[in-house]
């Protein structure tokens, strides 16, 4: 495939590497790629704060350890930064500011010239300003810097055998606050438990929107009515409110990823 080809072009270019790495799939494929390209002088590094779920952190170190990349974690503190807890509409600045002010450092200690990560070129077309907080910091995109698209990377993923292909998009907790309304530890750890808990029920593709006390769920349209039919609701309520929230409601739209960012690219382009 020409674009794997393109890829191993770029990291061969590289003596060592960083990979910012979440554990989904665009980030995970960058990693598999690296590699296999870079072996041991490749590194994957995941960043744990309150906005990452626990079981994000325990795929992401199984999924490292399948493709063999050294794998290090480390934290950092955005939600010690007020302006980013704020939730303004250029949160993932904040946010990626402080990932790659804490990688930078490390690849530079451990003798890492280039930290790249998992950005897309599906990625450039959305409203993403954290992507340029990791530009200024020197960071490398080589998913999109060969033009793959996120359909194309699951493809390519697929190619070379990768189990997580098809895994889900899962952006951090932050995502599920309308913009405006402040973040707090105790908002991110509620929104974990509530999605955790769908995922128990065995829905993959999921959303549980945080906005004051209501819990807003979203799923495929195509599951709406098997979910109402099959769902113990008084139970889920009742494990909702447990977890804080007062209400909890169910999105007839369905699911849409990035869907608080509707409207939004019209205001700030």
């Amino acid at each position: 495939m020409q674009q794997l080809k393109a890829l191993h072009s770029i990291f061969s270019q590289m003596d060592r590497a960083l990979v910012a790495y979440s554990g989904g799939i665009d980030s995970t494929l960058v990693a598999k790629v690296a590699y296999d390209a870079l072996g041991d002088q490749a590194l994957a590094v995941t960043a744990v704060s309150p906005s990452l779920l626990p079981e994000d952190l325990e795929e992401a170190k199984l999924q490292a350890a399948v493709i063999g990349i050294p794998h290090r974690i480390t934290e950092t503190h955005e939600m010690d930064n007020p302006e980013y807890t704020a939730n303004p509409i250029n949160r993932c600045y904040f946010c990626k500011s402080e990932l790659y002010d804490t990688l930078k450092p490390l690849a530079q200690n451990w003798g890492y010239q280039y930290i790249v990560d998992g950005v897309n070129a599906d990625d450039l077309q959305d409203y993403r300003p954290g992507i340029q907080a990791a530009k200024e910091r020197g960071t490398r995109s080589p998913l999109a810097e060969v033009g793959l698209t996120k359909l194309e990377v699951r493809q390519l993923a697929q190619f070379l055998d990768l189990p997580w292909w098809d895994k889900p998009a899962q952006p951090c907790l932050s995502s599920r606050f309308p913009y405006g309304e402040t973040i707090t530890a105790e908002k991110l750890k509620r929104v974990g438990q509530a999605e955790r808990y769908l995922h128990t029920l065995g829905h993959r593709t999921l959303r549980v929107r945080s906005q004051g006390d209501v819990a807003r769920i979203e799923l495929p349209s195509d599951q709406i009515q098997s979910f109402v039919s099959q769902t113990d609701i008084e139970e889920l309520v009742q494990a909702f409110q447990s977890y804080g929230f007062v209400y909890v409601t169910l999105d007839l739209e369905g699911f849409r990823s990035g869907k608080l960012n509707q409207g939004l690219l019209a205001t700030v382009t």
